[in-house]
């Protein structure tokens, strides 16, 4: 095991970092204990590692600072930056099979974006009705 675990997590414009070290199981999401952390369903995304490796969990503190994006895509860009620090923290090959087991998003970051906005509309598909006559 190594002292200190840097990782990061993304999530469409959502960016996570997670710095893991030896602790009591303390996990902070923006200086904000994940026990009071909110909206409720955030925090249960969040957990999602946590519950799946309870007696790793337990042994790591865990601070994340995540910045961007929306209320759930940094749920997600967090529980990714978890998932692969503990992987990393305890350099465990079964851990990680089970975390890409339970799903894939929990160590492998989201590629997809927002598409560029095109000439002629107000977005990416959206263009302006043409009239012939």
């Amino acid at each position: 095991m190594v002292d200190i675990i840097n990782t990061t997590g993304k999530r469409k414009e959502a960016v996570a970092r997670a710095v893991i070290s030896k602790g009591t199981g303390m996990v902070r999401i923006n200086s904000v204990p994940i026990d009071v952390y909110s909206p409720e369903l955030a925090r249960l995304k969040i957990m999602e590692p946590l519950q799946l490796a309870p007696e790793r969990a337990s042994a790591v503190d865990i601070d994340v600072n995540v910045r961007g994006g929306g209320i759930m895509g940094q749920a997600e860009a967090s529980r990714t930056a978890i998932a692969k620090a503990l992987v990393q923290f305890f350099k465990d090959g079964d851990l990680e099979r089970m975390f890409k087991q339970y799903d894939r998003s929990l160590l492998i970051s989201d590629p997809r974006r927002k598409l560029p906005k095109k000439p002629l509309g107000r977005g990416a598909r959206k263009k302006r009705q043409k009239s012939y006559r």
